[in-house]
């Protein structure tokens, strides 16, 4: 079922709901639709456009929701689908500091991988291997990563995003090679050794 993006009154990304919610949200003047979709939706006595980006009549108080969710599509949006240690495709997710060594799955341990790194990589230090990060991992922020991590997307959405760093985001999940990369199914372990003194590319 397709998704809306809904706007706080002040124009602030709150989230992504199904097209019924937000058709609801719609028809009982609780919102109004600022995109379409180029979709109808027909009823015994009317035809309605179907929305694509709702903006709510009345501004809703949010309480501080913390950082971004870590997902794997947020993950691989962060770091571009591409592995941190040798640059290739990224294919499963590496914990730096290996779980079993104490290691935590918050967003500054754990990074994208391809399969061979992560599998040679196992449950030792990067400094045990010799290797090193192309980029250190630190969380994502903006509320577009919020949205972005919901794994739906549509480009009328993207001028809503943009002051909410949508750009980055999205500019991040095509050079992942959009949405399959992004929503490639988890493996196990994998990558290339990269030794300590060789540049990465």
């Amino acid at each position: 079922m397709p998704h809306v993006l809904v706007l706080n009154a002040s124009y602030e990304p709150l989230g992504v709901v199904p097209l019924r919610r937000a058709l609801v949200l719609v028809l009982e003047s609780k919102a109004v639709c600022l995109e379409e979709s180029g979709a109808f939706l027909h009823s015994e006595s009317r035809t309605v456009p179907a929305p694509s980006v709702v903006r709510l009549k009345r501004f809703v108080r949010v309480p501080y929701r913390g950082p971004v969710p870590l997902t794997r599509r947020a993950l691989f949006a962060r770091d571009g689908g591409r592995c941190v240690y040798c640059g290739g495709v990224a294919t499963s997710v590496d914990h730096v500091i290996p779980r079993s060594r104490g290691g935590r799955h918050v967003w500054d341990n754990v990074v994208a991988s391809c399969r061979r790194c992560n599998h040679v990589k196992a449950d030792r230090h990067l400094m045990e291997l010799g290797w090193r990060l192309r980029d250190k991992p630190a969380p994502p922020t903006g509320l577009a990563w919020r949205i972005i991590g919901t794994g739906h997307r549509d480009p009328r959405w993207l001028p809503y995003l943009q002051p909410f760093g949508g750009d980055d985001a999205l500019a991040r999940i095509d050079a992942a090679g959009g949405e399959a990369a992004l929503a490639a199914r988890p493996v196990r372990a994998g990558a290339r050794a990269v030794p300590s003194g060789s540049a990465l590319p």
